[in-house]
């Protein structure tokens, strides 16, 4: 079972929030939502099942199965409508008095378009399927037998989300730079000097940025597309958890948007 991974983060979000007051609120609501998030994983791998399927590179979001998610959809957005600010909490309150065919018609809309702002579906209607179903996908992700693909790919070789932070973890006398998918949670491998947006090698066009109060995460940019993904360094502090380091690292962002470039991939909190 691989359901360990959310009290990491639960822990995480729980140390960093008080460490840094600055990103306190953010941090936990998303505290609450990766709770949320661990049950609902869960009950999926208990109604599924652990065994690991053959599934082809970029294949996962073939499979959506209204009849596992929906019968779920509408504790979440309870949970989101008590805890999440305006507007996120009143759309929340909207979606709860759709129709069950509405939910299924907003979610696979989500699902089967690339990850981002779907052009049929409002922004915030985009962020609350994202949080709903990234168990799911993480599910599906972890139950998968697949051949690590050839090459470094830009976006995640199951389900070819893009990549929502970097890692680098400790390999010989280095590390070893990856990306992990903003959707379904999967890490692979990704050469160390390249831009993960246009693949851009110019040593000269890749920026790098860090702040002494979080020495062991960067910024790291590319003057070529003007986009910057932020890599978390496990070398630095083994005790990092990236997908939530990256939440915390707001000051980042703040340096980053002033020099003129644009995250790859928002986070839950739109930064």
């Amino acid at each position: 079972m691989k359901n360990g991974k959310w009290d990491k983060r639960i822990g995480r979000a729980g140390e960093l929030a008080a460490a840094h007051p600055f990103a306190a609120e953010g941090l936990r609501f998303y505290e609450r939502v990766a709770r949320f998030q661990k049950s609902l994983y869960v009950q999926i791998e208990a109604q599924c099942g652990q065994s690991k399927i053959p599934r082809a590179p970029g294949t996962l979001r073939r499979e959506f199965d209204p009849f596992l998610l929906l019968p779920r959809f509408a504790p979440f957005l309870s949970l989101i409508e008590q805890i999440a600010p305006s507007p996120l909490s009143h759309t929340a309150h909207e979606l709860g008095a759709k129709s069950g065919s509405q939910w299924q018609e907003i979610l696979a809309t989500f699902w089967e378009e690339e990850l981002g702002s779907p052009a049929s579906l409002a922004p915030d209607e985009t962020l609350l399927s994202w949080m709903f179903l990234q168990p799911y996908a993480e599910y599906l992700a972890d139950h998968t037998e697949w051949t690590t693909p050839d090459g470094t790919p830009c976006v995640c070789p199951l389900c070819c989300g893009k990549p929502q932070v970097g890692a680098l973890r400790p390999e010989g006398d280095g590390g070893k730079r990856s990306l992990i998918c903003s959707l379904c949670g999967t890490e692979w491998a990704y050469r160390r000097i390249v831009c993960p947006a246009c693949g851009e090698e110019d040593v000269h066009k890749l920026a790098i940025y860090s702040a002494k109060e979080f020495s062991h995460v960067r910024v790291e940019a590319c003057d070529a597309c003007h986009s910057y993904i932020k890599t978390v360094d496990l070398t630095k502090n083994g005790h990092a958890v990236p997908v939530v380091d990256e939440l915390a690292t707001i000051p980042l962002n703040l340096w980053a948007t002033e020099h003129g470039y644009l995250k790859l991939q928002n986070n839950f909190l739109g930064i």
